[in-house]
């Protein structure tokens, strides 16, 4: 149900820790959102097969909230919700483009678009993919997603 393909040196990090973090950087395609992200160099990437996911290529990393900081743009973000309206899909007005996002799975942190960040802070990325077609199944069998969203120290 799960294949890791690792493009890059490393394998992936995990932003809920406090090792080995720095500053990433990021936004929409017009620069009206901004924002910044703590994270490992070493991103652990979801690619889901879900309806949305698939539609809009999204592939994404989870931190905590306590790890992202929006610098600019709240008033122009927009918000897309469907069938269970817990994950809150939020992209720019003007250009379209979700740099992240609070996913089904991770309520209490953020996805974000690894090719929303600005360049030189990402050492590797490791990429995962997640059977968003059978959301359920998936989570039950996945033993680290929910926590990638808790604080350091923290996990369910």
């Amino acid at each position: 149900m799960r294949d890791q393909r690792v493009v890059g040196t490393a394998l992936g990090g995990t932003c809920n820790s406090t090792m080995d973090v720095v500053k990433h950087t990021g936004g929409c395609h017009c620069g009206a959102v901004r924002f910044e992200v703590w994270c490992s160099q070493d991103l652990h990437v979801f690619h889901c097969d879900c309806s949305i996911c698939t539609k809009k290529q999204n592939h994404h990393f989870i931190v905590p909230k306590n790890n992202f900081t929006l610098l600019q743009g709240l008033d122009n973000l927009t918000t897309y919700s469907f069938n269970t309206h817990i994950a809150k899909h939020t992209f720019c007005k003007t250009c379209g483009v979700q740099s992240f996002y609070t996913p089904r799975s991770n309520p209490d942190g953020y996805g974000i678009a690894p090719h929303c960040l600005d360049p030189g802070t990402v050492r590797s990325v490791t990429v995962e993919t997640f059977c968003g077609k059978k959301w359920e199944e998936s989570m039950k069998a996945h033993k680290s997603i929910r926590d990638m969203s808790q604080p350091a120290g923290e996990t369910h």
